[in-house]
């Protein structure tokens, strides 16, 4: 019960970019969240979308939310007094519309990444430092119990000073595969895999370390997706998109029609903006690897190698942590296999219940910590209810009702979307030029926040 908050205090909420992550905030604000955050307005270059959501809102709570275009934001924001700017548009928007927030006397949220390229961290950086705003990057792998397990683990000092990170991350042929139907093809749009969804990893390794990148060396290609490996494998093609009859035969094919969810975001407002949800893997223009590993090494000695892969049979991800009195390794299985009759909707199996199984290699998660000199125990992981082990929720509570006292510094601020996406920047570099790249010479404004004494950014009111 939270009686004591009344209308009048209520923090109040635009969002911008209405896809499919702008919901769990939707749903957040005018439900669970609804007596400290008050949703005000909605901003999307499409306005089937903004309909779309309009609709959603009136069925489940029985109101409307005002939609408008995002050149209309800063305007908005100092005419109707919007304390907090939620952005969840694509990923090369960001920087744009964060500044545009906070230029107008507005805090931010923002899904990670933060932004794409060094010039755009930069500008959020500067923006942030002279209007005094706020900026949250919501990194919610790090509220997952099993990632937060292993934090403790470290922080407890359970192996000692580590030396180096191995952490190879599966994508499979469905969660993988969505990257390269969807905008994120396009390095002009995501900045690639290692922007987009490795931020989220580096950002945990940021965090169990407690430091941030230095020098980061980097391979990778498009192996497996793409016209010409379709071509080169004598696959035929005959489709440009998912959504044709007898798509139910082809795995990688995404028929929209199939989902109503995706049909009314996306298929039934196509011909507004000319954006396709289900453009086929292997035809189009697509620039983003599907193989990437790198190397990095951090500013107080440890290294980590690090691998992805988009088109692994099976979804999950193994860290191991070497220290100077032990090791410790978290093995995680999201989904064992991908079989024909899963289907081949574009779900994230870390947050749905559709994941096959098998004996040979079964779904579930293992913490296991091993000590010099003594044999190997298993560290339980306690999860809770919802999504990433009831991380989600953890996540949104601090987002709206402000972060309390946390002994794992889970909550993340501006200075820690920029030490993610460093990673990701230098690495693109790198696979550039084939040389290391140093991060401080990338200018992402990194240093000038470190410097000023920048923290962790406390949420909600």
């Amino acid at each position: 019960m939270h009686s004591e908050h009344t209308t009048e205090a209520r923090t109040r909420y635009a969002i911008v970019g209405t896809g499919n992550r702008c919901e769990m905030y939707i749903h957040a604000i005018l439900g669970e969240h609804s007596d400290v955050a008050e949703l005000v307005a909605l901003f999307d270059l499409n306005a089937g979308r903004l309909e779309y959501f309009d609709e959603v809102i009136e069925q489940t709570y029985g109101r409307r939310v005002d939609g408008f275009h995002p050149r209309e934001l800063g305007e908005y924001i100092r005419g109707n007094r919007i304390d907090r700017v939620i952005v969840t548009s694509p990923d090369s928007t960001h920087a744009e519309v964060i500044c545009t927030a906070l230029e107008a006397g507005a805090d931010v949220v923002v899904e990670k990444p933060l932004t794409i390229n060094a010039e755009d961290s930069r500008r959020i950086t500067h923006t942030a430092k002279a209007t005094g705003k706020n900026v949250i990057v919501t990194f919610n792998y790090r509220y997952s119990p099993r990632n937060t397990a292993l934090k403790k683990a470290l922080l407890e000092g359970q192996i000692g000073e580590i030396t180096s990170i191995d952490f190879t991350w599966m994508l499979d042929t469905v969660h993988g595969a969505d990257y390269f139907r969807r905008w994120h093809r396009q390095k002009a749009n995501s900045g690639g895999l290692l922007i987009h969804k490795s931020s989220h990893h580096f950002d945990l390794v940021n965090w169990w370390l407690d430091d941030t990148p230095a020098k980061v060396y980097a391979a990778g290609a498009l192996s497996f997706y793409g016209p010409q490996n379709a071509k080169d494998r004598g696959q035929q093609r005959e489709q440009s998109r998912g959504t044709f009859d007898g798509s139910e035969d082809d795995p990688f094919a995404l028929d929209l029609r199939s989902d109503p969810r995706l049909q009314g975001l996306y298929l039934d407002n196509e011909h507004l903006d000319g954006y396709l949800r289900d453009q086929d893997v292997f035809s189009g223009e697509i620039d983003i690897e599907d193989n990437l590993a790198l190397t990095v090494n951090y500013g107080r000695g440890a290294i980590l190698s690090y691998s992805l892969n988009a088109h692994s049979p099976w979804e999950g991800y193994r860290v191991a942590v070497n220290g100077t009195q032990g090791r410790i390794e978290l093995d995680v299985v999201e989904r064992a296999a991908v079989l024909p009759a899963a289907g081949g909707s574009p779900v994230d199996p870390s947050v749905t219940a559709d994941s096959q199984d098998s004996p040979a290699r079964a779904r579930g998660e293992h913490l296991v910590l091993q000590r010099h000199w003594e044999a190997a125990t298993e560290v339980e992981i306690v999860n809770g209810e919802g999504s990433h082990g009831g991380g989600d929720i953890l996540l949104l509570s601090d987002i709206f009702r402000g972060a309390v006292s946390d002994a794992y510094e889970r909550p993340a601020g501006l200075l820690d979307g920029v030490a993610a996406i460093a990673v990701g920047i230098a690495g693109n570099q790198s696979l550039l030029t084939g040389l290391p790249v140093e991060v401080a010479d990338l200018g992402l404004g990194l240093e000038s926040l470190a410097e000023s004494g920048a923290t962790l950014v406390p949420a909600g009111r």
